[in-house]
């Protein structure tokens, strides 16, 4: 909840220009901000429901929410002043949130006999 909060907050003012410049740096931000979500939702939802979804039903609706937020959120720029919506952020959104969901599961599969105990 915290991280949907600071991205909401974060995109209701100008894009804040901070660190090292790099070609696509707004990409791989948003690569690395809607992974991240993917990542939290899908360890909710396995701390909450351990034996209720399998780790394919878990990555998808992972991806699911990180990337209807990810578009949400770029619907949302479309109406503050000095932003816009951007269809590639949303690809970058896309993007991020599979690798993310992605990552998180082989991650949990190389832990533990089955890789989705409820710890971690």
């Amino acid at each position: 909840i915290a991280l949907c909060v600071a991205i909401f907050v974060q995109s209701s003012f100008p894009s804040p220009d901070f660190g090292p410049a790099f070609p696509l740096k707004d990409k791989v931000m948003h690569m690395v901000a809607y992974g991240l979500l993917a990542v939290f939702f899908f360890r909710a939802c396995r701390v909450t429901w351990p034996e209720r979804l399998s780790p394919a039903q878990l990555l998808i609706i992972s991806v699911l929410f990180a990337s209807l937020y990810g578009v949400s959120d770029e619907f949302h720029q479309s109406f503050v002043a000095a932003r816009q919506a951007d269809a590639l952020d949303g690809v970058a959104d896309v993007a991020g949130s599979i690798l993310g969901a992605l990552g998180y599961l082989w991650v949990v599969s190389r832990r533990g006999r089955n890789g989705l105990s409820k710890t971690g």
